[in-house]
């Protein structure tokens, strides 16, 4: 009776991976070329980004003409609304990729993300409103970590996710020094072609030669089952911040230090460009210059300081570097000191992975999902509200361009707009100012923060709605604490 039970058992089991199968379409074997592996997904991220970040200096001047007036308010209404889709919405696209598969949702977010591109040239207030819409679906990320997890082991996790994060910055240290330089001499139109192309090329990539990761590792008891509100919940892990008192310091910190961030990713190459009197190759220079620098700060850098001066003075190294950074941004009226403030930026990217490291060590093995997802969920809503605080705060100080002409010089800046600031504004940048100050209490706050102690979260809930049928390799697996901090944004 025993062995006729087991038997039905796994006749069951096999009927379950037999409908699964059909129903993903894999036809038992995945499709694709090769088996899945982390560079499936390198190939993704980078034909992605790549693609976007030929647009930056066409994006710049598109958004100057499109809203001459209001420009950086609009411009941070625009990426605000982007980013609180994209937090609102990705919970829910991962769970639903733990139930039908990894592969149909990297189609589905690579396809909305890049979807504006080709209307840049078509109708620019339509390309505007559709990145703002695109924000829904703007979680490739998501669905790329969740893709990696599915194959690797947990021990190497981590430097799959590390490969992740430097091909997109190495996308973004090649691909706006490329479209600026072929925007100048071809024109914008191209460029514009071209990244579309590259996007079709990522679609098709991902239909032909990305294999599913799932199917073969999803547990059968958990196909078919309903996907919870909890589990689609964007503010279910902040909802256990006050739970322990060491994570509500260390979220508060992040809270505070990554709000200015975010909001400075938005506006601050558009300011270099039309504040600043940088031309569209000096704005691509300086992105592969800080993208160059911050890849050697949050390696070498980042694993020298970690060995010396132990992990909560990097935190503290790092929020220095950023107080320093935000104020130089926002006092400075000369492009040199852009620049000088950019060396220092880099060494600012140091805080987050600190940050991780430091709950990676402190925090239970069964908690490390929980406070590593409550992180995750501050810094998406942080994407959200960052760039429209900074928006705003251009808006209330009256740095504006509708008055300001954009003719170049023969070196490729416009000094009209450096004289027109510098008579008008005391403060050239004051959200970067607001920023440090920002910061500065974040520093305060992690003064705080014991470096060793144990974090300890009640799982109660988060247990009883992921482990009822969440995927044992989901998004929140401890290496998610190693995604780039140009969280699906277009540069």
């Amino acid at each position: 009776m025993t062995q006729g039970g087991k038997k039905k058992k796994r006749a069951v089991n096999r009927s379950i991976m037999l409908a699964k199968k059909i129903i993903i379409k894999d036809g038992g074997t995945p499709q694709g070329i090769g088996s899945p592996s982390v560079y499936h997904a390198v190939i993704v991220i980078f034909l992605e980004f790549f693609a976007w970040g030929l647009l930056t200096a066409p994006t710049l001047v598109v958004l100057h003409e499109t809203f001459p007036k209001h420009t950086f308010l609009m411009n941070g209404l625009i990426q605000g609304v982007k980013g609180l889709l994209s937090f609102l919405s990705a919970p829910l696209i991962g769970a639903l990729s733990d139930v039908w598969g990894r592969k149909s949702f990297l189609l589905l977010t690579v396809f909305f993300t890049c979807a504006p591109i080709p209307l840049m040239k078509i109708s620019p207030w339509w390309y505007f409103a559709v990145i703002s819409v695109s924000g829904v679906f703007a979680v490739t990320f998501s669905v790329v970590f969740a893709y990696v997890a599915d194959i690797t082991q947990e021990h190497e996790r981590s430097m799959a996710y590390g490969l992740v994060s430097a091909t997109f910055a190495a996308s973004l240290v090649t691909s706006p020094a490329i479209g600026a330089y072929l925007g100048r001499v071809y024109g914008d139109s191209l460029v514009v072609v071209l990244a579309t192309a590259i996007a079709l090329l990522d679609i098709c990539f991902i239909l032909v030669a990305v294999p599913e990761s799932l199917p073969e590792k999803m547990r059968p008891a958990s196909w078919g089952a309903p996907i919870s509100w909890e589990q689609a919940d964007p503010f279910a892990s902040l909802k256990k911040v006050g739970q322990d008192s060491i994570v509500l310091l260390i979220c508060i910190t992040v809270f505070l230090s990554y709000l200015p961030e975010a909001g400075q990713y938005s506006s601050f190459f558009l300011y270099l460009r039309q504040i600043m009197g940088f031309s569209s190759e000096s704005v691509a220079a300086f992105i592969a210059v800080l993208g160059i620098l911050s890849i050697i700060a949050q390696t070498i850098v980042l694993s020298l300081l970690m060995r010396s001066i132990g992990n909560k003075n990097t935190i503290l190294l790092g929020l220095g570097f950023q107080i320093l950074q935000l104020a130089w941004y926002g006092f400075g009226s000369e492009p040199w000191m852009m620049w000088a403030a950019g060396a220092v930026a880099a060494m600012s990217s140091i805080t987050f992975p600190a940050v991780s490291a430091l709950v990676s060590r402190t925090a239970d093995a069964d908690q490390q999902g929980v406070v590593q997802g409550m992180i995750t969920g501050i810094r998406g809503l942080c994407n959200g509200l960052g760039p429209a605080l900074y928006g705003f705060i251009f808006y209330i100080f009256h740095v504006e361009l509708n008055e300001l002409p954009m003719p170049e010089t023969a070196s490729g800046g416009s000094t009209d707009t450096q004289y027109h600031l510098q008579q008008n504004s005391i403060i050239p940048g004051p959200p970067f100012l607001f920023g440090a100050c920002s910061v500065l209490l974040a520093l305060l706050v992690a003064l705080f923060i014991p470096e060793h102690t144990n974090l300890t979260v009640r799982p109660g809930s988060w247990k009883k709605h992921c482990g009822g049928h969440g995927h044992p390799h989901s998004p929140q697996a401890p290496g998610e604490a190693k995604e780039p901090l140009l969280q699906d944004t277009n540069v």
